[in-house]
């Protein structure tokens, strides 16, 4: 571990206008207030946020850098707070420090939540601040260090997972690449410990076998380009287990099919000197066509430069080669952390324009589930390049489609695709892109998502937009019926319904706005009598109760029970009344005296009853309707849901619930409960919908 003053020292030398005090006051704090807290290691709690310290040091950034690191598991895990972080050490390293804190209260929440609350807040303290993400990924690299040191393996497990699904990928977007690989060879040790073992034996076997031959290998390299004037380091390595495990699960390769076990790197004086070495590489070995890769003319998007190919060297052995300059190699090291160092606050460069997509994703995401989905899609790097007509360049991950490219456009652009051409040439929107395409987007104002969109979209951004412009389109469309609904609920108030008084109504009910207080009239959320009761307080209290569940005793009457036997109307068949009827004793339930379920003549149900267990009943007298279960596909037009409300109510039906469970262009599927009177009833309600334009098929469920 650090001492106080190494500390220091290492600081002073890369800063030394460095507030000294600050840094010693920042060690001084954070020792004393985790006092003899232990980390599983059994070292004191505090050497952990001192060498993630040491970590942001090696990375030569500034003092309030070095502070949040020093401080960052003080608010978490000791008695500190944000204010008293912010007394001592002022408001920017306050700020810091909240943004790698983690969520006080998150651990009441399940699994998912906490993880998709803590990535929430910590993805939006990273876009106003980028230096949160390289302290929580110095705090990240050393946990996994010492993840050895927890017993519990399903936790080293979990840790491990979380760090090669969200934090290795977030490291390379930013390109540390020195960050990405070690946690992923952690992780992969975690997660994969016989694959990591195996691999790990073979790689030794090949050590020992080519023992000097890496050496060999960049020497001649080195002579080669020597000889014709280049001056050049070159560095060999094998690949790291978890990329050759990688690339055997991805190709189905066993190990020995493996090819490119060895990579090397050639460092340059100039650009030009890097074009002149592969030149002269080429001419010496054979390279292999299609592994030849310029990140220089076209960087990747975390500002990752460099060429590299793929060369058949003696023995038919395939060697890879990576050719830079030494600003690149320091770049592509530690990417944004060392472009902080030389340019601080200056980050406004593409390294970081992704930011704005994960953070469009933060507030589009409708719940945990898709915040990590959506997140991970979007951090995951495999990327291809595609242009706009007028040459813009936009990086995709493999497998990305037209709708993808719109919406990395922008978001406007891909709610309005109706289609697109790849090469000047019509494509379906599903089409595949490939490396170099130029992808033209046919848009039209009144388009808007839809729902088959998301069977082929791969990155997060456009997946969140989608769902976002769906759940609207559905909000829409449910508020509408809301308002239909709503006009024959004040036609039967006392006293004339104005602005002010649905104002004050979507304020007692605790919503949004005037639209939510539709969708909810809509969806069912809220039923005649609450609608009622918030517009004009008191003006249900000379209404008769009306069950809000199924139609019970009272409701209607049911002949062959005895007086004051409960009963329910079967839920598996929603009997109507002219149907014929059998009750069913409910299971469990006593002879004499227990409930009874109602079902039609025909339900399945039934069967599985005995004979002693059936009552024949039938329809008495009845003051209200019977509940029924339709299922509809209507045209996906605008009006449809108010032509079918339409319908519905001049058949006086009156709708419980209507519910969307699908929309596959130009359909959508719709469940919808309704009441009835009686068996014709239903009939000429159902002969209505079908008779309508709107509907092209209805059933009853």
């Amino acid at each position: 571990m650090l001492r106080q003053y190494e500390l220091v020292e290492r600081v002073k030398e890369y800063d030394p206008d460095a507030d000294e005090a600050m840094l010693n006051r920042a060690y001084v704090y954070t020792v004393q207030k985790h006092g003899t807290q232990k980390r599983a290691s059994g070292d004191p709690y505090f050497s952990h946020p001192v060498e993630v310290a040491g970590l942001m040091t090696d990375l030569k950034l500034d003092q309030e850098t070095i502070v949040t690191a020093l401080l960052h598991d003080t608010v978490e895990d000791t008695l500190v707070t944000i204010e008293d972080i912010e007394n001592t050490f002022g408001p920017q390293v306050a700020r810091l420090v909240d943004g790698v804190t983690k969520l006080s209260k998150i651990e009441q929440m399940p699994e998912n939540e906490r993880a998709a609350e803590n990535l929430r807040k910590f993805l939006l303290a990273m876009s106003e601040d980028i230096r949160v993400l390289l302290v929580k990924l110095g705090d990240r690299l050393h946990n996994m260090r010492t993840l050895h040191y927890i017993k519990n393996p399903e936790k080293r497990r979990r840790i491990a997972r979380e760090t090669m699904d969200i934090y290795a990928p977030l490291a390379e977007r930013v390109g540390m690449y020195e960050y990405m690989r070690e946690m992923q060879a952690l992780a992969f040790e975690q997660l994969e410990p016989e694959a990591y073992a195996t691999i790990t034996a073979r790689l030794a076997e090949i050590r020992s076998e080519a023992s000097g031959q890496v050496d060999a290998i960049a020497l001649a390299i080195k002579q080669a380009l020597a000889e014709a004037g280049l001056r050049v380091e070159v560095n060999g390595r094998e690949k790291q287990p978890y990329s050759i495990w990688k690339k055997m699960a991805e190709r189905h390769l066993p190990f020995e099919k493996v090819t490119d076990i060895f990579a090397f790197r050639v460092v340059t004086d100039s650009v030009e000197d890097c074009y002149r070495a592969m030149g002269v590489l080429h001419t010496v070995w054979q390279f292999i066509p299609g592994k030849f890769k310029d990140y220089i003319s076209t960087p990747k998007n975390n500002g990752y430069r460099s060429l590299h190919t793929s060369l058949i060297y003696e023995n038919s052995m395939r060697v890879e080669v990576q050719i830079r300059t030494t600003e690149m190699h320091r770049m592509n090291q530690f990417g944004l952390a060392s472009h902080w160092a030389y340019k601080q606050h200056d980050h406004a460069d593409g390294q970081v324009g992704w930011l704005r997509d994960l953070i469009e994703i933060v507030d589009a995401s409708h719940d945990p589930e898709e915040l990590l989905e959506h997140t991970k899609l979007a951090i995951y790097q495999d990327r291809i390049f595609a242009f706009t007509p007028k040459g813009a360049l936009f990086q995709l991950p493999k497998g990305a489609t037209p709708v993808d490219f719109a919406y990395a456009v922008h978001t406007d652009l891909g709610d309005q695709t109706v289609g697109a051409k790849i090469n000047g040439r019509h494509v379906p929107l599903r089409t595949v892109l490939n490396n170099g395409d130029v992808v033209e987007i046919i848009r039209a104002q009144s388009s808007e998502p839809q729902l088959s969109w998301l069977g082929h979209v791969v990155t997060g951004k456009a997946r969140s937009a989608i769902r976002r412009g769906l759940r609207a389109k559905e909000r829409a469309e449910h508020a509408e019926v809301g308002r239909q609904l709503f006009e024959d609920i004040v036609a039967g108030m006392p006293a004339k319904i104005g602005r002010k008084a649905i104002k004050e109504a979507v304020e007692r009910l605790q919503l949004r706005d005037e639209e939510e207080l539709m969708a909810a009239i809509g969806t069912a959320r809220l039923d005649d009598r609450e609608v009622m009761e918030a517009l004009i307080p008191g003006s249900t209290a000379d209404l008769p109760n009306r069950p809000a569940g199924p139609v019970r005793d009272g409701a209607i009457s049911i002949k062959g029970l005895t007086p004051g036997r409960p009963f329910k109307l079967g839920p598996c068949c929603h009997p109507v009344p002219g149907e014929r009827i059998v009750g069913l004793l409910e299971k469990g339930g006593d002879s004499r005296k227990g409930p009874v379920i109602v079902h039609r003549i025909d339900c399945d149900e039934l069967a599985e009853g005995i004979d002693e267990d059936w009552l024949d009943l039938s329809w008495g007298e009845y003051s209200s309707g019977a509940p029924v279960r339709l299922c509809m596909e209507v045209y996906n037009r605008p009006g449809t849901l108010a032509d079918i409300t339409g319908v519905l109510a001049r058949n006086t039906a009156n709708i419980r619930r209507m519910e969307l469970i699908e929309r596959e262009h130009p359909f959508g599927s719709y469940t919808v409960d309704i009441e009835v009177q009686d068996l014709a009833h239903l009939t000429r309600i159902m002969s209505a919908l079908r008779a309508s334009d709107a509907v092209a098929q209805v059933e009853r469920l």
